[in-house]
């Protein structure tokens, strides 16, 4: 992932640089040890084309489980730039919204920059929708 992660574009919306290995450890560690909330359970998977083993980018969601029982779940995704415009990021978001689904979620959403295009593509493709609401400069995009 370090290779995938290591254009400074790639943080143009999201914010942020490249991490070194060092950092990116750390990072996958704290996935790795999950969240320090019962109520919270944390997904990662790393995306790789079917017709080669190697990362192309990855999938994150978060699945809260609300008061009143219900999971609700945020997502993000990240496409490494050699690969984008390729519809890994839609396929993936896809399979992603459909994995949530079968698992009983019932609302996914995803922040996503006023002015990013391309992940506004993803998120509608995935089946989120625009909404009104806005967090820190990013729109709120969910399912029905």
């Amino acid at each position: 992932m370090l290779s995938v992660l290591e254009d400074d574009s790639l943080y143009e919306f999201i914010g942020g640089v490249p991490p070194s290995l060092k950092e990116l450890r750390s990072r996958y560690e704290r996935f790795l040890a999950g969240s320090e909330s019962d109520n919270e359970t944390w997904f990662n998977w790393i995306v790789r084309p079917a017709k080669d083993s190697g990362a192309i980018g990855s999938l994150q969601a978060t699945i809260v489980r609300t008061n009143e029982g219900r999971s609700v779940a945020e997502v993000s995704w990240i496409i490494g730039t050699r690969w984008q415009k390729q519809g890994f990021a839609s396929e993936a978001a896809r399979a992603l919204v459909r994995w949530l689904r079968a698992r009983g979620v019932v609302e996914v959403c995803a922040h996503i920059d006023a002015c990013h295009r391309a992940s506004a593509v993803v998120a509608g493709r995935a089946g989120l929708q625009s909404t009104a609401e806005q967090r820190d400069g990013e729109i709120i995009w969910r399912t029905n």
